[in-house]
């Protein structure tokens, strides 16, 4: 009997064989050296109806006839169609350069890459920013590469150790899931600086997306998800050189080479450094405005691709030193009162990776996927008198397999995955050690009626050593109205475990006591979005507007109460209520030729129970506004970059039991920053100049008591403004192609 079930398998699944084959693959035209995605191009299987578009990168995706040549004949409006035999270039990432036509004379089409862009085709509400984007500001690092988005806000977590913090939905950055090449990481010790260890110049994009996420990533994400792709060994510039200074004294060096050792082997080594060496004290508060940092960060990068198996391999060395706090402070002398207020923060990670993929050949959309990420972080830091020395060492792994049932319509993906946390933390004389091990499955359902329908439906269940077992369900729907109009809704759980010490660290730097009430219980919420868009046709431009709304409601969260006790700071579980609610609307428009203008407007609504009273939570602004321009001249010679933003006033931390001098308002002031660049490019260079906060508004004092750092109200934490005012810079990129 068993036999006569195995051989009934192998026929069952040969027979699924023959149903269709996939041909994957990009469409791009060649312009100056560079290429450029061909957005909307149309694919066409010979002599058939079968065929699709391309996405907004330039990327297709076909299912072949397997009764029909295994021929694809590709369009474009004024350019040149082209015939592409998949037998002779293999089905896998076909390369597709057309050609423009150059005697249309009195007709001219041209369709340029935005460089920020919302999916038409995922089901879930994502934006890409891409490396044209990223370019429009300085972006030395992942904190300064979301000027142009109205989503995430960016601010620094205190006023002396330079720790940035984002914000999205109206939450802390904790809430939002941060991927690098869709491997969780950035987590635990790295909370407060991660930002900051992610270069500009080792992005190739970007991808933002609201709400809850997809359980293949696991159950972390619980306000949004920000993942992270790196330029890759096998494509991209051969040699990438990038030099960056401003008239604070930061200097910055990247470097990124790679080399293609066969056709299948590829290896890039990105290297970059920065120094800021320079103290400023423009409020003559005899603290540093900003801390003195150094940074070396190096990662080697493998690839191994051929039809079937892709294979990527990297290893990953930081190592930063920041130094900070009064301007008279020795670091090599004993850390003392008579010394004066300091902090350091010294840095060493390590990271690993390795994924492998295999498609399989005869098999449309069916793939196994296993990804595997080792961190070691370790870090040694003082803040005044307080010693906080921590150790962390995570494992990750995750295994996939993807295909469909009883045709691609309905897909799946299923697997197991594995984190691995170990903490040894040492704060003054106390020790916490804690290890966390997190085995999981997950099985996500995707249904298209490749028509106006798609559905994202995913459960997965975790066994968590502390909290238990963790059941995460979520479930993604987009409808098309019809071309012009699309609506997006999701709904989802997420959890988070706490990592009450390197997650605050901020609040190392005041003079208060930390006291956990009660035994830390697992953070969780529920999010639910609703998203509209809608495209208008405006002469020969397309007019696109996003509104979406989102509301998280926690069941469980961890309360920082600092309001009602002047010495110390409570931390608990949620007892009450706990809710976000954020409305955005945005617009996207293409004025006039290469002239882009981004118009946004965002309202916050977040309250959370502090001490039995639901109340506003501090440090959340209310709104923000936004507005882009950006503009290139035709021969692509010149690019002008403004954007103004709008932010609305915050609560701030009440201070009432302060001594007056040491008070701060209820809320903070509305103001305005104004970025612009300004950049030339040349044929293999690209010169800019810009300047940040060009209008200086400055939040003046930052710290309270700052006259007494040692005493029983210094607080550097109430960080509501930018603290260094205006900063003027200039850098250059240069570029070497890879030969056609």
């Amino acid at each position: 009997m068993k036999k006569y079930i195995i051989i009934a398998a192998i026929l069952f699944f040969q027979g699924y064989y023959v149903v269709a084959q996939p041909a994957t693959g990009g469409v791009f035209e060649v312009a100056n050296g560079k290429e450029i995605p061909l957005i909307g191009a149309t694919v066409v299987q010979l002599n058939s109806q079968n065929g699709t578009v391309t996405s907004a990168d330039g990327h297709f995706h076909i299912d072949l006839n397997p009764q029909l040549p295994k021929v694809l004949v590709v369009s474009f409006v004024s350019y040149q169609t082209d015939t592409i035999n998949l037998e002779e270039t293999g089905f896998d990432h076909v390369h597709i350069a057309l050609t423009e036509v150059k005697n249309l004379g009195e007709v001219e089409i041209v369709e340029r890459q935005k460089g920020s862009a919302i999916s038409r085709t995922q089901t879930r509400s994502v934006v890409n920013i891409n490396e044209k984007e990223l370019q429009k500001a300085a972006c030395c690092n992942l904190s300064e590469s979301f000027e142009n988005s109205a989503t995430i806000d960016v601010s620094y977590s205190d006023a002396v150790t330079g720790a940035k913090q984002i914000q999205m939905l109206g939450l802390a950055g904790i809430y939002t899931q941060l991927l690098t090449e869709n491997i969780p990481n950035m987590r635990g010790l790295a909370t407060p600086w991660g930002l900051g260890y992610i270069p500009g110049s080792w992005m190739e994009s970007i991808q933002v997306s609201k709400g809850t996420s997809s359980v293949i990533n696991g159950y972390e994400s619980m306000t949004g998800q920000i993942n992270i792709e790196y330029k890759k060994t096998d494509e991209g510039e051969k040699f990438f050189l990038n030099g960056y200074g401003n008239q604070k004294g930061k200097i910055e060096g990247n470097l990124n080479t790679r080399f293609q050792l066969s056709d299948k082997l590829s290896t890039a080594i990105l290297v970059h450094a920065e120094n800021m060496n320079v103290k400023h004290d423009l409020n003559g508060d005899s603290f540093l405005d900003q801390p003195l940092v150094s940074q070396l960060n190096l990662y080697n990068r493998w690839g191994y691709i051929n039809r079937q198996f892709h294979v990527r391999l990297g290893f990953k060395y930081l190592k930063e030193d920041r130094q900070g706090g009064q301007m008279t402070f020795d670091p090599d002398k004993e850390h003392n009162i008579e010394n004066g207020y300091g902090i350091g923060v010294n840095t060493d990670r390590y990271e690993g990776s390795f994924k492998l993929g295999y498609v399989f050949e005869h098999r449309a959309e069916t793939s196994f996927g296993f990804q595997n990420q080792l961190i070691v972080h370790e870090q040694n830091s003082y803040f005044g008198l307080t010693t906080y020395d921590a150790k962390q060492v995570s494992y990750y792994s995750n295994l996939m397999f993807q295909s469909w049932i009883t045709d691609t319509r309905h897909q799946f993906t299923t697997g197991l995955s594995y984190n691995f946390d170990k903490y040894n933390e040492a704060l003054n004389d106390s020790i916490f050690n804690r290890t966390e091990k997190v085995p999981g499955g997950f099985i996500q359902y995707s249904y298209s009626n490749k028509k106006n329908l798609n559905v994202i439906a995913g459960l997965r269940v975790d066994a968590h050593n502390l909290f238990g077992v963790l059941v995460t369900p979520r479930i993604h729907v987009k409808y098309n109205l019809n071309e012009h109009n699309v609506i997006r809704a999701s709904a989802g759980k997420g959890y988070r475990s706490p990592n009450v010490i390197a997650e605050n660290t901020s609040l190392l730097a005041t003079s208060r006591r930390l006291i956990v009430k009660e035994d830390m219980q697992i953070e969780s919420s529920w999010n639910y979005g609703l998203s509209y868009t809608t495209y208008v046709d405006i002469g020969s431009r397309e007019l696109s507007i996003t509104a979406d709304y989102f509301r998280t409601l926690f069941e469980n969260q961890i309360i920082i109460d600092s309001e009602n006790d002047p010495g110390t700071i409570y931390l608990y579980n949620l007892n009450g209520k706990s809710f976000s609610n954020s409305f955005q609307i945005e617009s996207n428009y293409e004025l006039f030729k290469n002239f882009d203008v981004t118009l946004a407007f965002r309202y916050n609504d977040v309250k959370t129970t502090i001490n039995d009273e639901l109340i506003e939570k501090p440090l959340v602004n209310k709104y923000k506004g936004l507005l882009a321009l950006s503009y290139q001249t035709r021969l692509k010679t010149w690019q002008f970059d403004l954007n103004i933003q709008g932010v609305g006033n915050q609560r701030l931390p009440y201070t009432g039991y302060n001594p007056e001098e040491y008070r701060q308002p209820a809320y903070s002031p509305d103001y305005a920053l104004i970025n612009a660049q300004v950049t030339r490019y040349l044929k293999r260079f690209e010169v800019y100049i810009g300047g940040e906060n060009l209008g200086n508004f400055r939040q003046t004092d930052p710290i309270i008591a700052s006259d007494d750092p040692f005493g029983e109200y210094f607080d550097s934490s109430i960080v509501w403004g930018p603290i260094t005012g205006i900063k003027i810079y200039a850098g250059f990129r240069f570029k070497i192609e890879q030969k056609k």
